[in-house]
């Protein structure tokens, strides 16, 4: 089972069957408005403009179980972001990313990429510091902050999970290779 095997509730309430992204390379982000990962809207913006016509698309998921940084309803954190950092991606529903009522789409990466990179010695230390306030990861693999990015194939596998640290930028050459 991968993620293109599920529906998910888009922002206004309708579903969306997954599966209609089979073929494309696919970011899923966990996002926050009131977070201070909250700039990488920008550049997830510069990367779904500059591949989105290559077959790129940004799963954009509001969840506010990491200091309550994502509050609003649905509506009012797209307008936030479409005002804000004239975002294009799609914005589903605001789920969970842990614990009992965790979305299966966030199960299911988890379980495929448990864990995630971090480089260099300042991300490490940010890592560990957002661990020790993270209320939410209480076991191996969940996510641990806002801005966790899974990198999904043509086929809906996850391929590599990146930190809250790691800038959209970043993740740009591990892109190209999947499309």
């Amino acid at each position: 089972m991968n993620i293109y095997d599920l529906t998910v509730k888009k922002r206004n309430g309708e579903e969306f069957d997954l599966k209609s992204l089979k073929g494309k390379v696919s970011l899923v982000v966990n996002t926050a408005t009131g977070c201070g990962f909250t700039p990488q809207y920008e550049g997830l913006e510069k990367l779904y403009e500059k591949y989105h016509d290559q077959g790129f698309e940004i799963l954009d998921f509001p969840c506010n179980q990491f200091g309550h940084q994502a509050p609003g309803d649905n509506d009012e954190i797209h307008e936030f972001c479409t005002a804000k950092y004239k975002t294009q991606f799609d914005q589903f529903a605001k789920i969970d990313v842990n614990g009992e009522n965790e979305s299966q789409v966030f199960t299911i990466l988890k379980e495929q990429q448990p864990n995630e990179e971090a480089k260099g010695l300042k991300n490490k230390m940010a890592m560990k510091a957002i661990a020790k306030i993270s209320t939410t990861c209480t076991k191996k693999g969940d996510i641990v902050w806002n801005f966790t990015k899974f990198l999904v194939d043509k086929e809906g596998n996850a391929i590599k999970r990146y930190n809250p640290t790691f800038d959209p930028s970043e993740i740009e050459k591990d892109l190209q290779e999947l499309i």
